[in-house]
């Protein structure tokens, strides 16, 4: 196979410390004495503070962080009504209480201090008053904190008409999104997600009875209660009750200030089923086939014990829903959705069985079981397993993948497969060597030997590629796509091609 030359631009991300969010905190809830929690005997220590001291304990804490974060008294009164329910009924709290209270109640995390890598990288979605031949991007970032938990942040920047590639700088606040919850849900899609969970039961139906095809969350609570006040006794729903509260908070709606810089917006784990982190989104800017533009991410979410493949929606990059994927081909990580429709349906690659690549189609973004195994690992540098690295690119030869191949010492590479245009399930090239793999500089870090790429774009006949290097930070190269496709289209085509459906 002739080598495929690769650039490797000056572009370097580097994890930063001193990027923190303020985030909720609450002391272990182990009860230490009879019905007492630690949190109870805080807020206790906190109302027991004489007046006169407060308010000096407020303009210390002012003093300390306010010019750390955007907003930081509005923190901390959101904070506090976060714990309210541990303050006595009978107790009186004036406004400088409140928000000392907020304070014991938060903590900076440093979301990016453990590890920064796996970026994904699209189109911006305005590119008004952008130079002729440019065009403005946006990365996604998978940061890294205490606890190895994942969030999602974001960077900025332009392509210039030579495909050089210019980031802007950070802002100086991290904020994290004010979550609500859907304005409503789908009755045949939550049955199907309880299934798979095994949550539908006598009593989850009769519950899903009271409601409509689509419900809100409240009238969903309501009929939760109604279960729990007029139902059999407690040991008997408890178990179904708290799976059906737990799907519906897996889907919820995170919103940023319109006047945040992008750099500083951070998803950050909300739902029951991540928290333990949000990992790897591929982000994708999907062209439906009436024109309308909406951006999609898959990414995994994980709870310290299981993981479950989940939905990002947006338009703006200022709002995002977030939502379970339901179905038989979306059990596992590494799913990737098509640019645009074929045929009429959605199209994603999956990893169903966690070594192969498979393809998937359905005519619902959220449902996926129709499913087809795609490619083998069949070279040294894959044998482990192969996954993708990002949604597929449309180009006049096929479908571009990029995939990440597991060999000898786990070592993780970047390669490329070509797929057909119109019949995507069929593989027409793929390179038996890795397209980028870890150079002597980039195999040291918090997980060595692993490049790992989310997605990648072309612009100006080049293949630009963000990529984490070892988990220790993110790096850029760029390929010529001609001798990219060139050399795919001159590749035989493998056995695994025309692999069958998967029963």
């Amino acid at each position: 196979m002739k080598t495929i030359p690769i650039k490797r631009t000056k572009h370097r991300l580097l994890p930063d410390a001193r990027r923190v969010l303020a985030k909720p905190y609450v002391p272990g809830e182990e009860v230490l004495l009879a019905g007492t929690s630690r949190a109870h005997l805080l807020m206790a220590r906190i109302l027991a503070i004489p007046d006169a001291q407060v308010e000096e304990l407020n303009a210390d804490t002012l003093r300390r962080f306010e010019n750390r974060h955007h907003g930081f008294r509005s923190i901390l009164e959101r904070q506090f009504d976060l714990v309210a329910h541990y303050i006595p009924s009978d107790a009186r709290v004036s406004d400088e209480r409140r928000l000392l209270i907020g304070s014991y109640f938060t903590h900076e995390y440093a979301v990016e201090a453990a590890a920064l890598f796996n970026p994904s990288i699209v189109l911006a979605p305005d590119q008004r008053g952008v130079a002729k031949g440019c065009k403005r991007i946006v990365l996604s970032l998978r940061a890294v904190g205490e606890g190895h938990l994942s969030s999602i942040e974001f960077r900025s920047g332009q392509l210039d008409a030579h495909g050089g590639m210019t980031l802007d700088p950070v802002g100086t606040h991290l904020i994290g999104g004010q979550r609500t919850a859907p304005r409503h849900f789908e009755k045949a899609l939550f049955s199907a997600k309880l299934v798979e969970l095994g949550g539908l039961n006598e009593l989850a139906s009769s519950v899903l009875a009271r409601l409509g095809d689509k419900f809100t969350p409240d009238e969903l609570e309501t009929s939760l209660v109604a279960l729990e006040e007029h139902g059999p006794p407690h040991a008997i729903w408890f178990e179904t009750v708290k799976i059906i509260r737990v799907l519906a908070s897996s889907n919820y709606v995170t919103t940023f200030p319109k006047d945040s810089e992008l750099s500083e917006r951070v998803i950050f784990p909300a739902g029951p089923n991540e928290t333990r982190g949000m990992e790897d989104a591929r982000f994708v800017r999907f062209t439906a086939a009436d024109g309308d533009v909406t951006y999609y991410a898959t990414y995994t979410a994980y709870d310290g014990f299981e993981i479950l493949p989940q939905l990002i929606e947006t338009e703006d990059f200022a709002t995002f829903t977030i939502s379970t994927l339901n179905g038989e081909a979306a059990q596992n990580k590494g799913m990737a959705l098509f640019p645009r429709p074929i045929d009429g349906k959605y199209v994603m690659l999956s990893r169903r069985d966690r070594e192969n690549l498979h393809l998937s189609t359905s005519t619902d973004v959220h449902h996926w079981n129709e499913v087809h195994e795609l490619y083998r690992p069949q070279n040294p540098w894959e044998l482990l397993q192969i996954g993708n690295c990002g949604s597929p690119i449309e180009t006049e030869a096929g479908w571009l993948v990029l995939t990440h191949g597991v060999g000898p010492m786990r070592r993780y590479a970047i390669g490329a497969l070509l797929l057909d245009l119109e019949n995507p399930r069929r593989v027409i090239g793929y390179l038996s060597k890795p397209l980028i793999e870890p150079d002597e500089d980039e195999r040291e870090g918090y997980v060595p030997n692993v490049l790992y790429t989310c997605g990648a774009i072309v612009h100006a006949d080049q293949l630009i590629v963000p990529y984490g290097f070892s988990d220790a930070g993110i790096a850029v190269a760029q390929v010529a796509l001609s001798e990219l496709l060139e050399g795919l289209l001159a590749s035989q085509q493998p056995k695994a091609s025309r692999a069958r459906p998967v029963a």
